[in-house]
């Protein structure tokens, strides 16, 4: 979700009747706000839609079995010691990443988040802004199935992988588990996202979106809803101080036919987890790890 829905929320945390909060929330709200001054001033900067890659070139005809062409035998190149591998393999070989952002909000909150990726070796890394004017998850899932298909067709990549922060978590889950987006995309990454529905901000159950983001709402219910033979691997980070997820726990993934992982960041807010130093090595490893066939618990302080 994005600033506004933090406002409301900030408001309400200190306004309420409560005991007094501890130093390690005063911390996380600091840093939120000082988070959510930056972004105010780079949202101007991620409006426009990312320029989609042109299509790769047809590939040139093979020679004629009439005509051989000979080439000069080489040996095979060695491998660089401390060359970057994994189960996904080499570097050349990392699908294409694609960043979806969260509510009232634009591809501006990736920009450390890119960079991190970029400078340890992912290059094909793709955002997608959905439009201000979206009502609907299904319809934004939709509009993710047709960006999906034309990364692949310009990459000449099978499969993909995604990072969602909040309610672009929901979206690419809804895509996934749904829309038969498993055969496209290999590991989805969720920070922050209402899995379960949140019951934050009360006040802004009148656009479409936020109600859809709900406990009781239909697209809840339908992601709760049997997902056999669903290929994707899930890795959620969920926070013990994300005040937008309401209770926290439901920014985890919790689901029998998925092959989940949760991942605890302790003493981060909301706002703070796209841009978070050990977050995006946590994303890191997330993405060039191959996970269990059956859900695991994980745990990580980035305190």
């Amino acid at each position: 979700m994005g600033a506004l829905p933090f406002l409301f929320t900030l408001i309400r945390s200190f306004t309420a009747a409560r005991p007094r909060p501890s130093a390690a929330l005063v911390r996380s709200t600091l840093l939120e706000l000082a988070i959510l001054t930056v972004h105010v001033l780079l949202y101007p900067t991620g409006i426009a839609q990312e320029r989609r890659p042109p299509p790769l070139p047809p590939p040139a005809p093979r020679p004629s079995p009439a005509t051989p062409v000979e080439r000069p035998e080489r040996p095979e190149p060695a491998e660089a010691p401390g060359a970057p591998t994994g189960p996904v393999g080499p570097v050349a070989e990392r699908p294409p990443v694609l960043l979806l952002h969260g509510f009232i909000d634009n591809r501006s909150v990736f920009v450390l988040l890119r960079r991190s990726l970029r400078r340890h070796g992912w290059d094909e890394v793709w955002s997608l802004n959905y439009s201000l004017l979206t009502c609907d998850i299904r319809k934004a899932a939709e509009m993710l199935g047709r960006h999906v298909e034309e990364v692949c067709l310009s990459t000449g990549r099978e499969r993909v992988d995604m990072v969602g922060h909040s309610l672009g978590g929901l979206i690419a889950r809804y895509y996934i588990q749904r829309l038969g987006g498993d055969t496209r995309v290999r590991t989805l990454v969720t920070l922050g996202t209402p899995h379960s529905g949140t019951l934050v901000a009360p006040l802004m159950t009148a656009h479409p979106l936020v109600r859809q983001m709900r406990p009781d709402s239909d697209v809840i219910t339908e992601l709760a809803g049997p997902a056999p033979h669903c290929a994707t691997q899930f890795i959620g980070f969920w926070s013990d101080l994300d005040q937008i997820m309401v209770p926290v726990e439901t920014a985890r993934i919790d689901h029998p036919d998925l092959h989940a992982r949760n991942v605890r960041v302790c003493g981060v807010g909301h706002l703070a987890l796209p841009v978070h130093g050990e977050v995006a090595t946590g994303i890191r490893q997330a993405l060039t790890t191959e996970e269990p066939a059956t859900g695991a618990a994980g745990a990580a302080s980035v305190a």
